[in-house]
């Protein structure tokens, strides 16, 4: 017993410890109940009187070296991950890095602004479902089943439920404000919408809209027109001039198409303007005695107007931007180049 005492004392005295997987492979050889010092105080147990006396105090001496050398171990891990602890540690008299702050989505920068100039002149906001019903979708906005005028919107219906959408436009939400609040009515319902169509640098299956609504007594389409010329002038500038062309909605009689001159080339044409110095902003009209009945307003008595137009086709002419594609594909690369909008 006395070799193997003395061999484990080199051992021990020979063993290098760098890491705590290390650290710990030494405590269960030397210093657990199972190690190999443990294995020899059970051997102890079956020697004789005289034997135990002389080879106890020897184990125990063994022990205490292997215990002195685990704390030891310790120690020096201690510190050496202190060490490596305090040079990462960064150093505090360096100058700091500035704020690396996001970048406002161009198509939320574009609806702010047309949300604050049409809350400056009274209008509110009012929000709705993205998934609708038909009525609020089609048949209250004049929509009549099997009409023609519903091929005009490429819906995404739901399978299970063909009276069930992704609503086409936000004029559903304005339906909902109608039917339970009384004129006067001034409202702007801007969101999501959705058509099935196929995705190009013109063209989105998903993008946003933002529709207006105004009733009230004696309301006319002069109303209409001084509206849309505040905001134009206020958007693009008081340079833009504005035009209407006779169009058709089915929930607006009378219907126009409102342009403006194209902000890029300034009228004197280009691919965005088709070279004809025009571009289309959107939809308006005066709103279809129908539409007013459908939701229990009486058109003898309240007469309005609603307008509608896509944020992104806004934000393309306010940025020059020549692809709709690029708001929906996260490109950071496109994004930083909005950091200083307002």
């Amino acid at each position: 017993m006395k070799e193997k005492v003395e061999e484990l004392k080199k051992e021990i005295e020979a063993y290098i410890v760098e890491t705590a997987e290390e650290l710990e492979q030494y405590r269960m050889k030397f210093i657990s109940r199972k190690s190999v010092v443990g294995d020899l105080f059970n051997e102890l147990k079956t020697a004789d009187q005289e034997v135990k006396r002389e080879m106890g105090r020897t184990l125990n001496e063994l022990k205490n070296i292997a215990t002195n050398r685990f704390k030891s171990f310790v120690d020096d891990l201690e510190t050496k991950e202190g060490s490596e602890k305090l040079a990462n540690v960064p150093d505090l008299t360096l100058p700091p890095v500035a704020d690396q702050l996001g970048a406002q989505h161009p198509i939320l920068a574009t609806k702010a602004r047309i949300i604050e100039i049409f809350e400056r002149i009274g209008f509110n906001l009012s929000e709705g479902p993205e998934v609708e019903d038909d009525w609020h979708n089609f048949s209250a906005l004049n929509f009549p089943e099997n009409h023609p005028a519903r091929e005009m919107q490429d819906t995404f219906f739901i399978e299970r439920n063909p009276d069930i959408a992704l609503r086409t436009h936000t004029s559903s939400v304005q339906v909902r404000v109608m039917e339970n609040q009384k004129p006067p009515i001034r409202t702007l319902s801007p969101g999501r919408v959705y058509r099935n169509e196929a995705i190009s640098a013109r063209a989105h299956c998903v993008f946003h809209q933002v529709e207006g609504l105004y009733i009230d007594e004696n309301v006319s389409f002069k109303d209409l027109k001084q509206t849309l010329y505040h905001f134009v002038k206020e958007l693009f500038g008081k340079d833009t001039k504005i035009r209407f062309r006779p169009s058709y909605f089915p929930f607006t009689e009378p219907s126009v198409e409102v342009d403006i001159s194209c902000n890029i080339c300034k009228g004197k044409g280009c691919n965005i303007c088709k070279y004809t110095g025009w571009v289309e902003i959107g939809g308006a009209g005066m709103v279809d005695p129908n539409v007013l009945t459908s939701s229990n307003i009486d058109p003898e008595k309240y007469s309005g107007f609603a307008f509608g137009m896509g944020i992104e086709r806004i934000t393309m002419l306010l940025y020059q931007i020549n692809d709709l594609r690029l708001f929906t594909e996260n490109d950071v690369r496109f994004l930083k180049q909005f950091k200083n909008i307002k």
